[in-house]
C-alpha cells in the first residue's frame, strides 16, 4: 500500500469512527435529546484530529500484531 491511499485511509477511517463512537457514547450518556443532537457534531470534530494522531501510533503496532499472529 502507498502513502497516499494510507494517508487517505486513515483519515476517512479516523472521520467514521470518531464520528460513530462519539455519537454512541453521547447517546448513551445523554439519550436521544436535542441537547445530544447539538453536542455530537463538535464532540465528533473534536474527536477527530485525535483519533488520526492515535492510529500513527496503532497503526504499525496492530499490523505487527497481526504480522506475528499470522506468522505462527
Amino acid at each position: 500500500m502507498n502513502l497516499k491511499t494510507l494517508i487517505l485511509a486513515q483519515i476517512l477511517i479516523t472521520f467514521m469512527m470518531a464520528v460513530l463512537m462519539s455519537g454512541t457514547m453521547s447517546l448513551l450518556i445523554m439519550g436521544l435529546t436535542m441537547e445530544w443532537l447539538l453536542a455530537w457534531p463538535w464532540q465528533a470534530l473534536t474527536a477527530w484530529p485525535i483519533a488520526f494522531v492515535f492510529t500513527q501510533f496503532t497503526t504499525p503496532l496492530a499490523f505487527a500484531i497481526a504480522n506475528r499472529t499470522i506468522a505462527k
